[in-house]
């Protein structure tokens, strides 16, 4: 085994805070604690690292560029022919010395959710990459299967490292946002508030507008308004929460104080905000797609994604089933607990040996 420096592309740590990030820091810094025949140095632009644990971090700044031309002109001449590990998508676009970690092939499988720019950037870095690189990491056998049926890569270059959900258990929760947007514990579901047609958060929407859902409210966390949704001709329904932007600590406690984490995604990479709710004990309600059923495992409710009836069904049915609440519980909490990311590092790790 080589002694050699593995460097980690650390532009995300420029970056606004998103679910890829996430992985990128935890990964990251588990391959760094727990290494111990190998060096692993983060490779960041010059400037002010927004991120508070950042000075724990092994950091190599380099270049005089930012963003974009950091990436493709700074960062592979520092590499001087070591390994390269991507955990973000995106890559220096003909560094072959390298491994990118592609979380899905949504950029594909539903553009229309993209920006023609970005859509376009996204798949020239991820066919580049899998053609010219080491090979590819990836989060679930379901995105694999993607990356392949797509000719991406073939399957024996293409590595499965499953997302770690244990950095929940570390964060501090914040149980006044229960207060704040007015919620009581176990009588409200929890749902991602995003706009993207293959999260499909209007089937939530749809089911809560349903007259035996009166009483139980959905709450939608994140950057989506009920604007946005209205726009999209979808039901505003009055037992709908828009949290807006929340803080860890108060995703947190509303992932451990809800009913259900509701997740009707029509494709997904992985999807951590169902599994790390099962971490916490909550049970997760899913749509059979993607990679959910592979993450969440066989101890989930799975309704289909096109019948809000079903939604709303499936979450009185956790409220007025208490055993059945506790029994997801216990077994979703089971499930999850192999997910850490000490598991994933020490997959990247053989992968690299």
């Amino acid at each position: 085994m080589t002694h050699r420096a593995i460097l980690i592309n650390a532009k995300f740590m420029r970056s606004g805070s998103t679910a890829v990030h996430r992985v990128a820091l935890e990964l990251g810094n588990a391959l760094v604690s727990n290494s111990t025949d190998k060096k692993f140095i983060f490779v960041a632009p010059r400037g002010p690292i927004p991120i508070a644990a950042a000075e724990d971090f092994p950091i190599q700044y380099v270049g005089r560029f930012r963003g974009i031309p950091w990436e493709q002109i700074s960062l592979p001449l520092a590499t001087r022919g070591g390994l390269l590990l991507n955990f973000c998508n995106m890559t220096p676009l003909f560094l072959r010395n390298a491994m990118t970690m592609v979380h899905d092939a949504q950029v594909f499988t539903y553009p229309g959710d993209y920006s023609v720019i970005r859509g376009a950037w996204s798949r020239l870095h991820i066919r580049l990459a899998g053609k010219l690189q080491r090979g590819l990491l990836t989060v679930s056998e379901f995105a694999k299967s993607e990356l392949v049926g797509l000719g991406i890569a073939p399957a024996e270059r293409i590595h499965v490292i499953h997302n770690g959900v244990d950095h929940i258990l570390r964060i501090s929760p914040e149980d006044g946002v229960l207060d704040r947007i007015g919620v009581i514990s176990r009588h409200y579901a929890l749902g991602l508030s995003n706009t993207m047609a293959h999260k499909n958060i209007g089937v939530l929407l749809r089911a809560f507008a349903r007259p035996e859902m009166a009483e139980i409210k959905l709450v939608l966390a994140g950057k989506g308004t009920a604007a946005d949704f209205a726009a999209m001709k979808f039901p505003i329904p009055p037992n709908v929460i828009f949290s807006g932007y929340v803080t860890d600590g108060e995703m947190r406690s509303l992932l451990a104080h809800a009913l259900a984490v509701c997740t009707p995604s029509l494709t997904e990479g992985f999807g951590m905000p169902p599994v790390e709710g099962m971490l916490l004990g909550t049970p997760a309600v899913i749509a059979p797609c993607g990679a959910l059923p592979e993450v969440c495992g066989p101890d989930t409710l799975q309704v289909n994604p096109q019948d809000p009836a079903a939604w709303a069904g499936a979450i009185i049915r956790l409220r007025n089933e208490p055993e059945l609440w506790q029994h997801l519980s216990e077994t979703g909490r089971a499930f999850a607990a192999q997910f850490t990311w000490a598991a994933a590092a020490t997959r990247v790790q053989s992968i690299i040996d």
